[in-house]
């Protein structure tokens, strides 16, 4: 990143002492945040860095790998085109990656809207034929959410709250389950029932 690195309203400068290094936010977030928090900004403009950078930055990515989680891995089903091609173009206008952001968050809309087995295979290899250009989206979806489960972020107290409702409908105590639910839908988590247990994800509110 070439333009200024803001901290609050103060450039960062060695002068100043409010340097952060990689390696110290790498007990913070996982490197692939990191990664993120810092294309969010075109190259050669400012990017202001505060205490909420990097979980908004975890968020996203949360966003996009939860669409990809329900989806098997099919390399047959090939890709869409266009979305690609539309994604690659924001990188051909002076690597404008904010907006290449923007494209790989249309894309999970669309994948979390699509019920059709092979149009959601296709969009899920094009999220990871894409991120890919930019280091995003090569990891299982579930290892990432392993991984943050491990850096401490909020992943293990939603599990948790998912349990306590899974625990709730089992006992029939519906009226306790629904608003469990609804106090996971205020905080942004969609919770998904199947027959074989109950899964979460980010919901797609502020995503891009």
């Amino acid at each position: 990143h070439n333009g200024f690195l803001n901290m609050g309203n103060t450039k960062m400068s060695k002068s100043l002492g409010n340097v952060r290094l990689v390696r110290e936010l790498l007990q913070e977030a996982d490197g692939e945040a990191i990664r993120l928090a810092l294309l969010s900004a075109h190259y050669r403009q400012p990017l202001d860095w505060t205490g909420e950078t990097l979980p908004e930055a975890t968020r996203k990515l949360d966003r996009l790998y939860g669409a990809m989680q329900d989806v098997p891995v099919d390399p047959q089903a090939g890709i869409d085109s266009d979305a690609r091609d539309a994604f690659i173009a924001t990188l051909h206008n002076d690597l404008n990656t904010p907006q290449a952001l923007a494209e790989l968050f249309q894309i999970a809309r669309r994948l979390n809207a699509s019920a059709d087995a092979a149009d959601r295979a296709r969009l899920v290899n094009t999220m990871r034929e894409c991120g890919a250009l930019i280091g995003f989206l090569e990891r299982d979806p579930q290892d990432w959410f392993a991984a943050q489960r491990a850096q401490g972020g909020d992943a293990d107290e939603i599990d948790a709250i998912v349990a306590r409702r899974v625990a709730a409908k089992k006992a029939k105590d519906f009226a306790t389950a629904d608003r469990i639910r609804d106090e996971l839908t205020a905080r942004g988590i969609e919770v998904r029932d199947a027959a074989d247990g109950s899964t979460w994800k980010r919901s797609e509110a502020g995503a891009s």
